[in-house]
């Protein structure tokens, strides 16, 4: 549904997603091996606004991540709409400045003026809390007047829309093929407390729900673009946070596959209990589900309970990893360093972990303290924040400093060392993808697809298996793949590798984050060299 405000006035609304600092998570390395993808996944949020906006309000989107908003685009803008996560709090004031150097109003909303809006305090509007009545609000007050006015305006939502009223994402407003992933919203909130998470204090512990007829149409509403990503991740906080709504949605998203000859294969975001569901799992094999992003965070038991994410340690953790693989799902893994319970063997249980897991993916971050999470409300209280631009951290670990970044720096070099990467993904051929769903071969060879096999297969060749310093690795392992017929993992494991080891060379080098969640605005090493400075670094939440 569009917004029910009857108004008066016509507005040009420029709708601006602010880029991302580049890391573990976001694959840039690769994009240039497929031939034209820009950005990591399509921003639902801001898309959601663009279509829930009056129908007469002309709309233009702009991902920075794709290309920057320019002086024309400003000029033809009335009102300015920005959204983002603390990741992208540097170039969400980026844009600020330039909409208001520009003459324009800057309306700020999304998770990150939710969580912490004491950082954007220069906005002309905060829109805090999910779409609801405070949007509305916003739609009423700028139908009347688009002056910037002569002190911020806060609006927060108090009655939320409900999911199954949310309008069809403006999909049609972004180039899909652009995207490395597409992604869809099925739920929102989750019902664990995890000490270092914010999603319950933004979007609560009840999930709310999309009704699977919604999800069709926003499907159909993708497949519309003759070219788009192959991958559409649920962006769901927690993909089985209301089991029984998930498993009433499956078959749906099954029947949706057979009917269009399986065009898509999703990923997904869920608690290590998924292992313990097997209709569930059943169901999303049969759906062509292919990945599940799983919030491990550390294999001791002890440290677990003591970040309340308890529910990972009643399961035995690599035997949960095993049940998911079986069903043809590889697991993609988050990992926190520098816990209060970590010591000086913490390192190698984790690295233990690592080989004995056989999880090739697994973004290994430091911990960092969220606005908003119990977390933070612990460590302030304690007075074990420190706000200091030079850490890679904001929090004061018990450990001493260096000692958790230097073993940091030894985990993720043991991780991605190439060939126990390449042996990780060789352990996937036979405990996961032998395992996945056959999908009707005539229904892939589309115009789209053959292109895009041809451009990432010439590239992978040329820049991963000849000019890569890890080509025999990489070619060891596409023997063992094509002697198995898993063709696609040739592709997968060229395509991810580049991104991880080389993204690894930097982060080594100190050329890049030191984790996911502790953004640069340019790389130290580089910094360092024209100024003689150590690089600035602020806090933030992930992507």
């Amino acid at each position: 549904m569009r917004c029910q405000v009857q108004v008066r006035s016509t507005r040009r609304i420029l709708c601006v997603f602010p880029a991302y600092t580049p890391s573990f998570g976001t694959f840039a390395h690769a994009y240039p091996l497929m031939g034209g993808v820009k950005a990591f996944m399509p921003p639902q949020g801001l898309l959601l606004i663009a279509a829930y906006l009056p129908e007469g309000w002309p709309v233009r989107f702009i991902d920075e991540n794709i290309a920057p908003a320019s002086e024309r685009d400003f000029a033809w803008a009335d009102v300015v709409l920005v959204s983002g996560m603390h990741v992208q709090v540097e170039q969400i004031n980026d844009i600020r400045r330039r909409a208001q150097a520009a003459g324009k109003v800057a309306v700020l909303g999304g998770p990150s003026a939710s969580g912490a809006p004491e950082w954007y305090g220069k906005f002309d509007y905060l829109h805090l809390g999910e779409m609801g009545d405070a949007t509305d609000q916003l739609v009423a007050l700028l139908d009347e007047s688009v002056a910037r006015p002569p002190r911020q305006v806060r609006l927060e939502t108090q009655e939320r829309l409900p999911l199954c009223d949310f309008p069809q994402p403006a999909y049609d407003r972004v180039p899909l093929k652009r995207y490395l992933i597409g992604s869809l919203q099925f739920s929102s909130g989750c019902p664990y407390r995890c000490e270092f998470c914010d999603i319950p204090a933004l979007y609560g512990r009840q999930p709310r729900l999309k009704t699977p007829e919604q999800l069709l149409a926003e499907l159909d509403l993708i497949l519309r673009q003759p070219v788009r990503p192959a991958v559409v991740y649920f962006v769901d906080d927690n993909f089985i946070g209301n089991r029984k709504a998930t498993r009433d949605m499956l078959p749906h998203l099954v029947a949706w596959q057979k009917a269009n000859g399986y065009p898509l294969q999703f990923a997904c975001e869920a608690t290590l209990n998924l292992a313990q569901q097997p209709e569930i799992l059943a169901m999303m094999r049969e759906a062509n589900f292919i990945t599940v992003f799983v919030g491990i965070e550390t294999p001791d038991a002890d440290a677990l309970r003591r970040i309340d994410k308890g529910h990972n340690a009643k399961l035995p953790i690599l035997e949960s990893i095993d049940t998911i693989n079986s069903y043809g799902m590889e697991v993609t893994s988050g990992i926190i360093m520098g816990l209060d319970t970590d010591s000086p063997e913490s390192e190698a249980r984790l690295r233990d972990f690592v080989d004995a897991s056989h999880v090739p993916v697994l973004t290994i971050n430091l911990l960092q303290a969220l606005p908003k999470t119990p977390l933070w409300d612990r460590l302030e209280k304690a007075g074990r924040l420190d706000p200091d631009p030079s850490r890679e951290s904001n929090v004061r670990f018990l450990m001493p400093y260096d000692e958790v970044i230097a073993a940091w720096r030894r985990c993720i070099a043991h991780a991605y060392t190439p060939e126990r990467l390449f042996a990780r993904f060789i352990h996937q051929m036979e405990a996961t993808y032998a395992h996945r769903v056959k999908v009707p071969v005539r229904s892939q060879l589309t115009l789209a697809n053959l292109r895009r096999a041809l451009v990432l297969g010439f590239n992978i060749a040329l820049r991963v298996g000849l000019l890569s310093d890890y080509r025999r690795a990489f070619w060891r392992a596409a023997r063992e793949a094509i002697r198995r017929g898993q063709v696609e993992a040739v592709f997968n494991m060229g395509f991810v590798a580049h991104h991880m080891i080389r993204f690894t060379q930097e982060a080594l080098a100190g050329e890049q984050n030191a984790s996911f969640y502790a953004v640069r605005t340019e790389a130290p090493g580089r910094q360092a060299k024209r100024h003689g400075l150590k690089a600035a670094l602020s806090f933030r939440r992930a992507a």
